[in-house]
């Protein structure tokens, strides 16, 4: 079994960011491999805001990741200091549940631990 670290960066209201993803994500569980975690970076944190409001017609992804991750087990980390740069969160503000605060130190450490890191941009 292989284990995965996965690293998102584009946004995750426009380009295939997001979609590939989870797209991999479904096919590496399936496979049986494991993720091990979710790491969301640069555009990629405002997918954690809880101030998104789509209208009804259009997919949330925001919201399937993070139920994919609940399912799955997996972490769904987004990276503090890029999600503060851009309003994400802050002490007023604080994230839609299921998505986890983090650092490049700790998805560093995690990366120590699987086999693959595979980075969708």
């Amino acid at each position: 079994m292989t284990s995965f670290a996965i690293l998102i960066e584009g946004p995750v209201l426009q380009g295939q960011s997001f979609t590939s993803a989870l797209r991999f994500m479904r096919q590496v569980v399936e496979a049986g491999h494991a993720v091990d975690s979710v790491f969301l970076y640069r555009e990629a944190v405002s997918a954690a805001s809880a101030l998104i409001d789509l209208p009804s017609d259009e997919p949330n992804l925001s919201a399937t990741l993070q139920q994919f991750c609940q399912a799955h087990q997996i972490p769904l980390l987004f990276c503090i200091t890029a999600a503060e740069k851009r309003g994400v969160c802050s002490n007023e503000v604080k994230p839609v549940d299921g998505y986890i605060a983090a650092g490049l130190a700790e998805f560093a450490m995690r990366l120590t631990k699987v086999d693959k890191l595979v980075q969708f941009s």
